[in-house]
């Protein structure tokens, strides 16, 4: 039996209260937040606290979103242990990569970008809203991953190689359920011997 834990709420949670210690606390941000000091300074806490900080409303609000609504799909499909191995590993490896590249960066979106991911190897056909139409969630991440290379191309204040490397991560983890799945279900099946199948099509079908 699966068991959910609401963890994808609990998770919300703490980033919003997260955000409002940013505002009240001066410096709060920059104890935590992902720098070089993660690297050079084995400051290494900062692979994990940096997923919970977001630099403003919207990209909280964005974040929040996606993890309330693919996260409480993907956490009722696999389970709330490992939709928080999900959540956390692709934050965490998705800021080990990000570092190499940002001076600076925060917020949950390497995390987010890893559950979507995931949930679009588990269930590639669910409706998803882009660009105000509805696609499957397949196509949904198509579009992410150009967004996110043409981003690369383009650089702003976006982490798009977090971005990225989350949503790679995540479909790595996908693979890993599907296939765990697919052994699970052939396990469970009950499979008969060709010979009592004979016998009893000869003793019963004619």
């Amino acid at each position: 039996m699966i068991k959910f834990r609401y963890y994808s709420i609990i998770l919300a949670f703490i980033c919003i209260i997260v955000f409002f210690l940013q505002l009240i606390i001066p410096g709060f941000t920059d104890l935590f937040i992902l720098n070089l000091s993660a690297l050079y300074g084995f400051q290494i806490w900062r692979f994990l606290t940096a997923i919970f900080l977001h630099g403003s409303l919207l990209h909280l609000m964005y974040n929040m979103f996606a993890l309330l609504l693919f996260g409480f799909i993907l956490e009722k499909k696999i389970g709330s242990r490992n939709f928080l191995i999900v959540f956390l590993s692709s934050g965490i490896l998705a800021n080990l990569i990000a570092v190499n590249y940002y001076p600076s960066s925060l917020g949950a979106s390497g995390a987010v970008y890893g559950i979507l991911g995931c949930l679009t190897i588990l269930n590639p056909f669910i409706g998803v809203w882009v660009f105000g139409i509805i696609v499957p969630m397949f196509i949904a991440a198509i579009i992410w991953i150009i967004g996110g290379i043409f981003g690369l191309f383009f650089p702003s204040n976006v982490g798009d190689i977090a971005h990225l490397s989350g949503i790679f991560i995540g479909f790595l983890f996908g693979f890993l359920f599907f296939t765990y799945r697919n052994k699970r279900e052939r396990k469970d099946k009950i499979l008969l011997p060709n010979d009592y199948i004979k016998n009893w099509e000869e003793r019963y079908l004619r």
